[in-house]
């Protein structure tokens, strides 16, 4: 059974960048699509980028051009580069085992002057 860590959230003021990585462990990483999503307070829980096993990848409108989503099969670890911040990118931030109910425990990014 996989199991996912997420790290690197923090605060930072509009317009900075942050390194979100997710961790992945017990099963093959390197088959796996894997994804970001995010929930703000009192909105849906939100779909952010994916990467399917052979690197190809997709982005939610309101993140692409500002977000980058990687992986490191070696190190069974995805990332999310995430620049030019803004104060609606504040959310916790979930990684997750596309269409699965394999969920990270989440890390908090906040925007904020």
């Amino acid at each position: 059974q996989v199991q996912l860590v997420e790290s690197g959230g923090g605060l930072v003021q509009p317009g900075g960048s942050l390194r979100l990585s997710c961790a992945a462990s017990g099963s093959i990483f390197q088959t796996y699509t894997m994804a970001w999503y995010r929930k703000a307070p009192g909105k849906q829980r939100e779909w952010v980028a994916f990467i399917q096993s052979d690197g190809r990848t997709n982005y939610a409108d309101s993140v692409r051009g500002r977000f980058t989503i990687s992986r490191d099969n070696a190190k069974n670890t995805m990332y999310l580069q995430m620049n030019n911040l803004k104060p609606e990118d504040t959310a916790l931030y979930y990684c997750n085992v596309l269409g699965t109910a394999t969920w990270g425990q989440g890390t908090q990014v906040t925007v904020s002057s």
